[in-house]
């Protein structure tokens, strides 16, 4: 019997490519891309692209922001129509293993006014297309992202994934799990920098006791622990309702907003519990600030997803 995928199994390996700080394609492709495709793309897209991803043959992405922030609505750039197909130009940044992936879903403004979501259309643009430029960008993670130019990309009508002028449509859902899968790989490194840490505090001794006896580190440890339970059913309930099949908005941008709180606790805690040494690369504690730094930002931080939270929930 084979068993279904599903969003929560995924989840659970991004939460331990997040435990091992896996520098992996795993989210931008299997989780974000393939989603797209799964949710809109027609029936030879499916085929074209979806068993290539599935055998690791490729690295797919989703290019949507423009600016310093996560602002999907405030895509700007413009795809015209031109014959059957469209020509693309302007800018992505940020793009999450965008200077590796095979394939680029754009998101591209078709009509509208940058800050609308009506008149945005979704497209499959192969990242070595003609007019495609790519310029990767140093993250204090090491990790790859580019900023990503189309300056006169040419794409045929069947590169349209979904509908011209509904890609909001496609674009949304799609975020969402973005958000909650991210949020689950934010989990795993949370998670591992808190094992970590107690550890040495079991360990560790000072003032002729182990340091994990004093109290004051104690409650800091509990506080941590309960962050982290929180931040768990947070995530799994997100998860879960991609699998059932219901509204994921307000739960992937709590899972989100949680996973941001979370991480930045963490790797500070992780940090100041091992008496400072994380602020150098000569432990691991840094590499799990650094990478905690950067998810935070990612797809939207705490208060962008705290914000539109309020907003699905009528406050």
């Amino acid at each position: 019997m084979t068993a279904r995928p599903s969003a929560l199994g995924l989840g659970l390996i991004l939460e331990e490519t997040g435990r091992t700080l896996a520098a992996s394609p795993l989210l931008s492709t299997a989780m974000i891309a393939a989603s797209a495709l799964k949710l809109a793309g027609s029936e030879a897209q499916k085929q074209a692209w979806l068993p290539r991803i599935a055998s690791g043959e490729i690295v797919a992405t989703l290019a949507v922001d423009e600016g310093s922030h996560h602002a999907p609505a405030r895509t700007a750039l413009t795809a015209t129509k031109s014959g059957a197909g469209h020509v693309l130009n302007g800018t992505k940044t940020f793009v999450l293993d965008g200077e590796a992936a095979d394939l680029l879903i754009v998101a591209a403004r078709t009509s509208g006014a940058s800050g609308q979501t009506d008149g945005l259309t979704l497209f499959l643009v192969p990242g070595e297309a003609p007019g495609v430029e790519r310029r990767h960008l140093a993250l204090i993670d090491s990790r790859g992202a580019a900023q990503i130019t189309f300056d006169a990309v040419e794409v045929a009508a069947d590169a349209v994934l979904g509908e011209i002028d509904k890609g909001w449509a496609v674009l949304e859902p799609t975020l969402d799990r973005a958000y909650a899968g991210l949020a689950a790989e934010m989990l795993g490194s949370a998670s591992a920098a808190f094992d970590i840490t107690l550890d040495y505090l079991k360990t560790r001794t000072q003032f002729g006791q182990v340091i994990g006896s004093f109290q004051a580190l104690q409650h800091r440890a509990a506080k941590w622990f309960t962050d982290l339970e929180t931040t768990r059913s947070c995530v799994e309930a997100a998860l879960e309702a991609f699998d059932a099949g219901g509204d994921t908005r307000a739960l992937a941008s709590l899972a989100k907003a949680k996973a941001c709180e979370l991480a930045h606790l963490a790797s500070n805690e992780m940090v100041q519990m091992h008496g400072g040494i994380g602020m150098t690369d000569a432990h691991d504690a840094g590499l799990y600030m650094k990478r905690a730094r950067v998810t935070e930002a990612l797809f939207g931080g705490a208060s962008f997803h705290r914000d539109r939270y309020a907003r699905l929930m009528g406050f």
